[in-house]
């Protein structure tokens, strides 16, 4: 079957048009995995491979987003993110997104408290019309919460001081471990079946967010908005937020604050208004969660055109080719500065110092091989002259003198052998070992 025009596609037409649908319809997604290549070049941004047994997918963390994450990531470290999909389209990979991280422990609890807020905001759990209203006249109030609790002493004390005359009927329950959602929900039936009481406050103490777990149950979070009953929720300290906070008709920040609210005098203008001021929040909250709803798909559209996600493809390949050209340089370093060794080790081979050193030795040998030489010659020549001058002071004239002898001359010098060549009147010269004398012959 040919192609016709209309459907032939460029390589960057094709990953251009890929990111656009996996961007645009799968959206934000939560992912727990291993960390693995991780680096961090000079930009700012994180690139990293996210791992478990059996596949592995590459992540992108731009600078903006990376500054909020409280750790340093490590190579091997179990994490959970939050991630769009997208496409690197220089090379057709596609990636990950990182717009949050979370240490996998934490991060696992925290993921499924938001996921079942949306899911349960979206089911109208948390609509400010479903909000039952708060009787003005209370004249008994059930409390749910642990009987041995701090927090129960301190509702029977606030109220004890503010409106003695207010009736407390306490529906003990456990308030932490894993069977204790299931025992508050009991909790309420047993209120809504009895109907003795005018409202509702479940309570505890503070804790961590593992502690507080039980409150977050959705299975509870359907008691809350079936009861009918009016439910005042006052769980932990102001700044912990469970799913019963959102459910219930009220939140108070505290369990004292709980109690002075249902204690409260209708002449106090300021108790009035913190009740308005909370119930106002509660449709701040609720109305936030609709917008947030609303701004993830407007979020979803907008990638599609975002002129951002260009700029952190550019930025994306820009690292790349940095860390290539940094390797390139490397390696193109390492080769140069083995070259210049080689070249070095060979310069020094050849080097007219060593040239020097080696004639430098050689002639200070042959120095010492002369010196020798002389020196023997020298003795040699000692030795012939004294053997020489010992025969010659052997066969000397002088030696013959010295032992008596004297030589007879004429008077031109000529030695005398016989006396028959001299006569009457001739001078003569005689030589003695010790001087001469001169004769006339008679």
């Amino acid at each position: 079957m040919s192609a016709t025009k209309n459907n032939v596609y460029s390589v960057s037409q094709l990953n251009s048009e890929v990111r656009h649908i996996l961007e645009g319809q799968i959206g934000k997604i939560w992912l727990n995995g291993e960390i693995s290549n991780f680096s961090a070049p000079s930009s700012g941004h994180w690139y990293l491979t996210l791992k478990d047994a059996h596949s592995q997918v590459r992540c992108a963390m731009f600078k903006g987003r990376n500054q909020s994450v409280r750790f340093k990531p490590v190579n091997g470290q179990q994490v959970l993110i939050k991630a769009a999909i997208s496409v690197y389209e220089p090379r057709g990979d596609y990636q990950l997104l990182l717009e949050s991280m979370l240490p996998a422990g934490d991060g696992l609890l925290a993921q499924e408290f938001e996921t079942l807020k949306l899911k349960l905001a979206a089911d109208g759990l948390f609509a400010l019309e479903t909000k039952r209203p708060i009787p003005d006249n209370i004249q008994r109030i059930g409390v749910i919460t642990s009987a041995t609790g701090a927090a129960l002493r301190d509702i029977l004390h606030v109220l004890a001081r503010r409106d003695p005359s207010i009736e407390v009927v306490v529906y003990p329950t456990q308030v932490q471990g894993a069977a204790a959602s299931q025992l508050i929900c009991q909790a309420i039936v047993t209120a809504n079946q009895r109907m003795e009481v005018d409202v509702l406050l479940l309570t505890r103490g503070g804790g961590s967010l593992e502690d507080l777990w039980c409150f977050n149950s959705e299975h509870l979070a359907h008691a809350i908005y079936n009861s009918a009953l009016p439910i005042i929720s006052a769980v932990g300290h102001e700044v912990d937020t469970t799913i019963s906070d959102y459910v219930a008709d009220v939140r108070a920040p505290t369990p004292s604050a709980g109690a002075e609210l249902l204690s409260k005098d209708k002449g106090n203008k300021a108790e009035k208004l913190a009740l308005l001021l909370s119930r106002l929040q509660q449709g701040m909250k609720h109305y936030q969660l609709q917008q947030y709803g609303r701004l993830t798909q407007l979020s979803h559209q907008l990638q599609r055109h975002e002129p951002q996600r260009k700029l952190q493809q550019f930025e994306q390949r820009f690292d790349e080719i940095q860390m290539r050209l940094e390797n390139a340089l490397q390696h193109k370093l390492s080769r140069l500065t083995l070259r210049h060794q080689q070249l070095h080790n060979r310069l020094q081979q050849r080097s007219p110092i060593n040239t020097l050193k080696l004639e430098t030795n050689r002639l200070s040998y042959l120095h010492t091989r002369l010196t020798d030489a002389m020196q023997h010659k020298l003795t040699q020549s000692e030795q012939k002259l004294f053997n020489a001058a010992h025969q010659l002071d052997t066969v000397s004239p002088l030696a013959t003198l010295s032992r008596g002898y004297s030589i007879t001359k004429d008077i031109d010098g000529k030695v005398l052998f016989d006396s028959a060549n001299i006569k009457s009147g001739d001078e003569i010269h005689t030589q003695f070992a010790q001087g001469n004398i001169a004769s006339i012959v008679k």
